[in-house]
């Protein structure tokens, strides 16, 4: 009887601290996601790029080509379905590898596949998906920056994509499409509670100068600043 009243005793602590940490969790991504870090002052609006959220993800949407960047010179439009080259607009997202290629729906989410997101046990990756026009929307917001900034976003962005030997980087061969204009790239980084798709994107933010989260795990922690 002790080793079971002991049991049900260290098995309630066990629930209690679950609890309290989901709770804590929940309060911090609340509050330190409405601390917002101030815009860059006296920037020129030289490159429009965009944020865009599906409702729990969110891009960095960008020029395909500017003077500073070609970026299908690495995210080839010969790696998507449609091979399509009219396109204009590229949105570039960063997660957990085995959520992106394994979950088309949230109907396909395991229990494997959250436990080794949510605790960083597996690999991640970048998510490509071209377009060929954007629309500000609720869901999209247009963001004006300057040449300088938007240098620092695609230095932020290129250390995230993991490289081979020559410079180029890794495309993921694989039939986990979301669509006929997205392809899939090896990234570098942990996904964690701690640093989501989301985290990465404000992250983003931060490295050219624009109005991000404090800290954001979500993507209402970043658009709440967008309205």
């Amino acid at each position: 009887m002790n080793l079971i009243k002991k049991s049900m005793k260290f098995l309630a602590k066990c629930i209690l601290g679950i609890i309290i940490f989901i709770l804590i969790y929940i309060s911090s991504a609340f509050l330190l996601s409405r601390i917002e870090t101030e815009r860059e002052k006296n920037s020129t609006s030289d490159v429009t790029i965009f944020i865009k959220t599906n409702g729990v993800h969110t891009d960095l949407v960008l020029p395909i080509r500017t003077e500073l960047k070609d970026w299908s010179k690495e995210i080839k439009f010969e790696h998507t379905i449609s091979k399509d080259s009219t396109v204009k607009w590229v949105a570039i997202g960063w997660g957990d590898k085995g959520f992106y290629l394994n979950t088309p729906t949230w109907a396909d989410l395991t229990f494997t596949t959250a436990f080794k997101a949510a605790f960083g046990l597996s690999t991640t990756a970048i998510h490509a998906t071209f377009y060929k026009n954007m629309m500000e929307n609720e869901s999209c917001k247009r963001i004006e920056i300057s040449k300088s900034q938007y240098q620092r976003l695609i230095l932020y962005i290129k250390n995230s994509l993991k490289s081979e030997n020559n410079g180029g980087i890794i495309h993921i061969n694989s039939n986990a499409n979301y669509g006929k204009n997205d392809s899939f790239y090896e990234a570098t980084g942990t996904y964690s509670l701690f640093h989501t798709c989301n985290t990465w994107a404000n992250n983003g933010l931060k490295s050219c100068g624009q109005k991000a989260s404090w800290w954001t795990p979500s993507d209402s922690g970043i658009f709440c600043h967008y309205q």
